[in-house]
């Protein structure tokens, strides 16, 4: 079995740290991990400048990317606004992203649920590209607590078609719950986060339920700047070194991996919250 890792490190990594990197490092950032053999480089999001400051300059990301064969690289949009900053960039596939309440939408999207639903329902009758459509605080909302399964269910269910993938913004799942709701949604991917320290076991049960695509963010890096103490991302080469020690091929050169994070903390300064970059592999 092999999966496709999305790296979503440019993106959802960086959105959440305080510091604001160049678009020359964002693209910089992109070509390592393309180097490293991932699959799926989530590289942009094309968002307003002055809600994430983080992600302005998107368009220059995009021109700074060296396109490398075997990798996909998407970017992340929330409207039709941000589709056709999408279209025009040329990248290669939209994830177009909806919460899967009606709070957390118009925290994030300054829309109400059916507005983002209708929202992504005309992407994905406008997009000629691959669509993936990720439905964030699938396990729990920051802002309503518990989300009902059934209703992210009937939010899968919508989108037929799609590669949908399921998010546990805030780090709240535990792996009986991600299994259940990913063999009942039928969801191609999973989307975790290591906040309470159950984000790798997390993503080895929806492997286990079906899911073909992981999300994860070198050395750790990020969150969300909507879901208070959202922090936490899955590393990236701590996923990989579980599942490769698992048996599962994922095409990604680990060492490459761990060279990124060394470098991402020389530009921050500070430890990430990774492991296997400061542990190093085993066997040496």
């Amino acid at each position: 079995m092999r999966l496709t890792l999305c790296d979503v490190g440019p993106r959802d990594g960086l959105q959440n740290e305080a510091e604001t990197l160049e678009p020359v490092t964002r693209a910089e950032l992109v070509n390592r991990l393309a180097a490293a053999g991932l699959p799926r480089i989530e590289a942009v999001s094309f968002v307003r400048a002055d809600r994430v400051p983080q992600m302005a300059g998107a368009e220059e990301v995009v021109a700074g990317i060296e396109r490398r064969a075997g990798t996909e690289y998407s970017g992340l949009v929330l409207n039709e606004q941000g589709y056709e900053r999408f279209r025009e960039s040329g990248l290669d596939r939209v994830n177009a992203t909806l919460g899967a309440t009606e709070e957390f939408n118009r925290r994030n999207g300054n829309a109400s649920l059916d507005e983002a639903i209708a929202r992504v329902d005309r992407i994905l009758a406008a997009a000629p590209e691959p669509v993936t459509v990720t439905l964030s605080v699938a396990f729990g909302c920051p802002f309503e607590g518990r989300v009902d399964p059934g209703r992210v269910a009937e939010l899968a269910a919508r989108f037929e078609g799609a590669e949908v993938v399921l998010a546990d913004t805030i780090g709240v799942a535990v792996p009986s719950e991600v299994r259940t709701l990913v063999q009942r949604t039928g969801a191609a991917g999973f989307h975790g986060h290591n906040t309470r320290n159950t984000g790798y076991a997390n993503a080895l049960a929806a492997v286990e339920a079906g899911a073909r695509v992981l999300d994860s963010s070198v050395g750790g890096l990020g969150g969300c700047p909507y879901a208070p103490r959202a922090s936490g991302n899955v590393a990236t080469e701590d996923l990989v070194y579980l599942l490769e020690r698992e048996g599962v091929e994922t095409g990604v050169d680990l060492d490459a991996l761990i060279a990124i994070a060394v470098w991402l903390e020389g530009i921050f300064g500070r430890k990430l919250e990774g492991q296997v970059y400061r542990a190093g592999t085993w066997p040496a």
